[in-house]
């Protein structure tokens, strides 16, 4: 199977298990809303909360993909910017539930990822003053869960370091924007990068956040409980990477 293959395969397999976890939390309800209607999770669980963020990041490994393959670049990376929350998001979800324990900070964060942005009876307007929970809190919790009580400072400056990387991405910060800077005579790629170096360079980096895509779902088949499920993606993530290999250098892909 040739890589994209494989990504195709991959992309097939979260969806699904995206929809199987959909089924084992109560499904979402009709809610009125101004004359029409949206749905809604009711219950407001945390599994309901991880199966919206799965579903998302499928999406967005579908969205980034695109833009990868056609070439843009810059774009592609702001993607991966959301990718990252959602991801560490999914982690900080699970562990709650493979530990066993409810933090005010876990209750925090659900309070405000269901809240409404409008509401019903009100302008077309954001009505609501939507609490962010400080980004640095999730890393934290994440750090001491992985690696016990007194955490990793490396996991949290690697973590804090690729944020702040590709948060330049979505902000269009100079240096980033000059990476559209090349050529001879030099100039700004505004239609796409394909086939430049940084088009490789951002090829090889989409392979990691498609391994962490499964990962994603590795660690919520873990927090539903279903440890078949959790060893059957643990295994397809072997084969994924012994299929895919581990050439994560842009000079060891080929050229385009």
């Amino acid at each position: 199977m040739t890589r994209s293959d494989l990504y195709d395969q991959a992309l097939k397999n979260m969806a699904q298990t995206t929809e199987q976890l959909a089924s084992r939390v109560p499904r979402p309800k009709v809610v009125p809303f101004k004359g029409s209607f949206n749905f809604r999770y009711a219950e407001r669980t945390i599994h309901q909360a991880l199966v919206q963020k799965l579903a998302r990041l499928v999406s967005c490994l579908h969205a980034t993909r695109l833009l990868m393959e056609a070439g843009f670049v810059q774009e592609q990376a702001a993607l991966q910017r959301i990718l990252d929350e959602i991801a560490e998001d999914i982690s900080f979800l699970s562990w709650s539930v493979i530990n066993n324990e409810t933090t005010p900070l876990h209750e925090a964060y659900l309070s405000a990822f269901y809240l409404e942005e409008f509401d019903s009876d009100s302008e077309v307007t954001s009505s609501s003053d939507r609490p962010m929970i400080h980004r640095k809190k999730i890393r934290a919790y994440l750090d001491r869960a992985i690696s016990g009580p007194k955490g990793s400072s490396r996991n949290l400056d690697a973590a804090r370091t690729v944020s702040k990387a590709y948060s330049g991405y979505v902000h269009a910060a100079s240096p980033q924007i000059m990476d559209m800077y090349s050529g001879n005579p030099p100039r700004f790629h505004m239609h796409g990068m394909r086939g430049t170096t940084r088009h490789l360079e951002h090829r090889a980096d989409f392979w990691n956040y498609m391994y962490r895509g499964i990962c994603a779902f590795c660690i919520s088949a873990k927090a539903f409980g279903d440890e078949e499920l959790f060893k059957d993606i643990r295994q397809f993530n072997d084969e994924f990477v012994r299929q895919t290999g581990n050439d994560l250098q842009s000079n060891e892909w080929p050229e385009i």
